[in-house]
């Protein structure tokens, strides 16, 4: 909870001057999108050099008896070794990255529907109304972004401050700030070797906030009051501990500069991270080797031991989207 947000508000009911949106918030998109970009090619681009160094064997590759069942394993050169664990780690990144995709998809489709939908708001037909008491307002949806509104925020609301709310919710639903959002949260979990990521997409959504509150403003014929006093009615009737009043919200109204500045040593180490993970994906698929059988354990008296290494990655895979999923909780009820 914001102290004093109530009456640090209460000078914006009678301020008429507001700065239109915040610059930097398609900067800041871009960056994450071209260094998650990259980030996702490199660990696919690790996967297929791999998966191409491998060449079938029938009798050179390793072989090792125990307790009279011969199995067979890879044998690799230093660079094959090398280009392995570059490629555990690419696996890990788009598997990652594809359960957060699922997450996000199956999330956002049981959200709604558990809403209640009443019918669309005269005049605002990208507008739902749903049931409840409680006020509530936000934007959902992927491709085609929807606006909903709760009737408890229609009873509460006065027509100057509804008229800025749905300006809020409309310029969410204009960039499509739904779809950003989980792309974010997405490249962010999954390249986790180009740490700047986590840092843009939350500046991102501090921008897309400020950027609607600007449009709300502006719809309001530059006033920033009816904003205010509807940030405070919704506020009020908030489950204890949430708050959608920031801090970086009541300055911006209040026309103070963005104190955030881009991560420098964050951004340098992603780059170098990105450049020196291309680089060795590049010189280790030039001379790696890998030879290795495919039998099958189930059907062969001679199981390539690869077969096995592969359920402790697997393991360490799975590890790992759990732990990513435990942390996500635990910012959400943050």
């Amino acid at each position: 909870m914001i102290r004093n947000a109530g009456a640090r508000f209460s000078v914006l009911l009678v301020r008429r001057d507001f700065a239109v949106d915040r610059p930097g918030h398609g900067l800041v998109f871009g960056l994450a999108g071209i260094l998650g970009t990259a980030g996702i090619l490199a660990a696919t681009s690790a996967v297929g050099a791999a998966i191409g160094s491998v060449h079938r064997a029938s009798t050179s590759a390793g072989h090792l008896n125990v307790v009279g069942l011969v199995l067979s394993y890879p044998e690799l050169n230093g660079a094959g070794w090398l280009l392995l664990g570059l490629a555990a780690v690419g696996a890990t990144a788009i598997t990652v990255a594809g359960r957060s995709v699922w997450r996000q998809r199956s999330t956002y489709r049981s959200f709604l529907e558990r809403l209640d939908v009443l019918g669309g708001l005269d005049d605002y037909p990208a507008v739902k109304v749903i049931a409840g008491s409680r006020p509530e307002a936000f934007c959902a949806g992927y491709i085609r972004p929807t606006v909903y509104i709760s009737k408890g925020a229609l009873d509460s609301l006065t027509n100057p401050e509804l008229e800025a709310v749905l300006a809020h919710e409309h310029h969410h639903r204009s960039v499509r700030d739904p779809l950003r959002f989980a792309f974010g949260r997405t490249v962010s979990q999954a390249v986790f070797f180009v740490p700047v990521l986590r840092s843009l997409s939350d500046r991102y959504v501090d921008l897309a906030e400020l950027n609607a509150d600007g449009a709300a403003v502006r719809a309001s014929s530059g006033r920033e009051g009816p904003l205010a006093s509807a940030l405070l009615v919704f506020d009020a009737s908030a489950p204890a501990g949430v708050s959608g009043i920031s801090s970086a919200r009541v300055d911006s109204l209040l026309g103070e500069s963005p104190r955030w500045r881009l991560p420098v040593w964050l951004m340098v180490a992603s780059l170098l991270s990105l450049c020196a993970l291309s680089l060795l994906i590049w010189q280790a698929s030039e001379v790696a080797s890998v030879r290795a059988t495919f039998n099958v354990p189930i059907l062969s008296s001679q199981p390539c031991v690869a077969m096995m290494l592969a359920m402790p990655l697997l393991g360490c895979v799975a590890a790992f989207g759990r732990s990513v999923r435990a942390r996500s909780i635990s910012q959400q009820r943050v």
